[in-house]
């Protein structure tokens, strides 16, 4: 999938972009980061122009005297790079997440959520039921890979129907999930399904597709030790 780098669709009769928000962090409590691709569009908002050397030698030091979230080790790794101290890298998925910010002190002030145009909704919701202000910013846009369609048929054609298929998210689960179908016909069955955390898990059984294994941490290590499990398992 390819990200896009959006402007603000609340401020956008205004020319503003999500740069307007990251310039101002004492109207903040703190940054929530729930995927790379998040980070990397912020990343590309500060490349902008003359907003890096700004972000450099002042906001980068103003939003590290603030907390920001993460969910997962490359989440985490990302932020580093732009020079901010992550929490909660642990947190294998969006509710972990949520659940570790509600059992912190709850910030005065709402925290910014730079995200995607399709995001679940179970942090949201659960920092909503708690109390906790947060605000969104959507700051880029999943568009399906021009040649996912072409790479799955070179893959059927060349390797035939797969013993696993690995879904990393929702939306490449909708993206992909026809053209699998069309592919596989009636051997669909003998696919063993994986999901890298539950949300993908759910869309995946919303589907009618099994579940064969979901990783326990969204690492390869994880999600390895979950697919070797899956496909020993005695078919019934």
């Amino acid at each position: 999938m390819k990200v896009l780098l959006l402007k603000d669709p609340k401020e956008d009769d205004c020319g503003q972009d999500p740069y307007i928000r990251l310039s101002h962090p004492e109207g903040y409590g703190g940054l929530i980061f729930t995927s790379p691709r998040a980070v990397e569009a912020v990343e590309l908002c500060l490349e902008k122009d003359n907003k890096a050397e700004v972000w450099k030698h002042s906001l980068k030091e103003k939003w590290n005297a603030k907390t920001v979230y993460v969910v997962g080790n490359a989440t985490a790794s990302l932020v580093n790079k732009i020079g901010l101290d992550a929490e909660g890298a642990n947190c294998g998925n969006a509710e972990k997440l949520a659940e570790y910010i509600c059992s912190r002190e709850s910030p005065a002030l709402p925290l910014l959520f730079p995200c995607g145009t399709v995001k679940g909704e179970i942090l949201p919701q659960m920092l909503k039921d708690r109390g906790i202000p947060m605000e969104s910013i959507t700051v880029y846009q999943k568009v399906p890979h021009p040649g996912i369609q072409v790479n799955l048929n070179s893959y059927y054609a060349k390797q035939g129907v797969p013993a696993s298929i690995t879904f990393f998210s929702p939306s490449g689960l909708a993206y992909s999930l026809k053209h699998i179908q069309e592919l596989s016909g009636d051997n669909i069955d003998r696919i063993k399904f994986a999901a890298i955390g539950p949300s993908t898990a759910r869309a995946l059984a919303a589907q009618g597709l099994p579940v064969s294994c979901m990783a326990e941490s969204p690492t390869p290590q994880g999600l390895a030790t979950g697919l070797r499990l899956a496909l020993e398992a005695p078919r019934c």
